[in-house]
């Protein structure tokens, strides 16, 4: 079995549904991705406040206390340039991680006619062996806090060839991150990586120990990238969007620390950009989406994975193939990664995007010129921090 790439000073083996996140695609970049300081400050002299946010030491201080709540459409950042996700130390306790609900699943039931396959067989999800952190630890799950309340996501950590060995980067789904067309930035995104490490119950993580709810503590994502396609037109069923439904985070340590986040877990996944589509991915066993359902009859707390040979669905005309396979697992999974044999070496082809209304299949993204094109402006953006 290939292995998922590992650093130098990895301490570990390891072996081989939807919210919001904004992300531009190349036009983009400088929107999105290379504010000047001055803008990102507020003025040359004082500390640097988010983006999207009032740049006053006493608005943030409003915000940590609460403000955050206001979902106020008129007040809901939406631009790619407005992300905003200061630290709110310890909000994400394992008591408020515990009552997050699953992302609305984004489900579909339409395809393109004649240009989609044949809808593939339902594949049940398998448990991911234990303890996560020696098996899978560059999976986690993603918690962010929406109009509706704090919800969950999947993530995986992704190699950044601008900080090699080093990467604070996090792939997951764009409506993991960002509500599209209808609303704004998601609020208080942090992602956890092996989370429940010991794969407990549910009704047993919230009393456990702080080593097994967060073994790598909790990264908050201090900037975002998704395709300006999510951002225009993404919903809650699967559209044109979901073509597109993508996003990078860069994340920082709650509690500070000079390591990356690869370094501390002690693997990423490189990302494998125009991989072939559908049954075109000749001469593997298939592809392995990973993530943490949520939705019945799953309870969140468990990583999963279904293992398929993807075929492609098309949501509209002129829109790429969405990988498609049969799985079983449902809302919660959003983001998740899935891992495919690229060289020897499991790589991220796509993330959970689309589900159907009876949790038989999950559809991605193909990983093509747009997606390439958030992952660089971000990773750029960040190039040597």
């Amino acid at each position: 079995m290939p292995s998922i790439r590992r650093t130098a000073a990895a301490a570990v083996a390891v072996a081989a549904l939807l919210v919001t996140a904004t992300a531009c695609g190349p036009e983009d970049t400088k929107a999105a991705g290379q504010d000047s300081a001055a803008e990102a400050d507020g003025s040359s002299g004082s500390p640097k406040l988010p983006n999207g946010l009032p740049k006053s030491l006493d608005a943030l201080k409003k915000w940590e206390q609460g403000d955050w709540k206001n979902w106020d459409k008129d007040t809901w950042a939406r631009k790619a340039s407005e992300f905003a996700n200061p630290v709110i130390k310890d909000l994400w306790k394992p008591s408020r991680m515990a009552k997050a609900a699953d992302a609305p699943v984004v489900t579909t039931q339409s395809t393109e006619p004649g240009s989609s396959d044949p809808e593939p067989r339902a594949v049940t999800a398998q448990q991911i062996e234990r303890p996560y952190h020696q098996h899978m630890a560059p999976i986690g799950k993603i918690f962010f806090d929406s109009p509706d309340g704090p919800m969950v996501c999947s993530g995986t950590v992704v190699s950044d060839p601008a900080n090699p060995g080093k990467s604070n980067l996090v792939w997951t789904a764009g409506h993991c991150v960002h509500s599209g067309k209808s609303g704004g930035w998601m609020r208080n995104i942090v992602f956890v990586p092996s989370y429940n490490d010991s794969g407990l119950p549910a009704d047993q993580v919230a009393a456990s120990s702080q080593q097994n709810v967060s073994p790598y503590g909790t990264w908050w994502a201090d900037w975002s990238q998704t395709s300006t396609q999510w951002i225009d037109g993404g919903g809650h069923s699967g559209n044109a969007a979901s073509a597109y439904d993508f996003a990078v985070l860069h994340v920082k340590p709650e509690n500070g620390g000079g390591k990356s986040l690869e370094e501390t877990v002690g693997a990423s996944v490189p990302v494998w950009f125009g991989a072939p589509q559908g049954s075109g991915v000749t001469g593997l066993d298939g592809v392995k989406a990973i993530g943490y359902p949520q939705a019945p009859p799953y309870d969140g707390a468990k990583m999963m994975n279904c293992l398929d040979r993807p075929v492609r669905l098309t949501m509209a005309p002129a829109t790429p193939a969405m990988h498609w396979i049969g799985c079983t697992m449902t809302g919660g999974t959003s983001g998740g990664g899935w891992l495919a044999d690229h060289n020897g070496e499991l790589s991220l082809v796509s993330n959970s995007s689309i589900g159907s209304l009876d949790h038989t299949w999950l559809a991605g993204p193909h990983l093509g010129p747009e997606a390439k094109g958030v992952f660089d402006a971000i990773s750029k953006k960040f190039a040597g921090q």
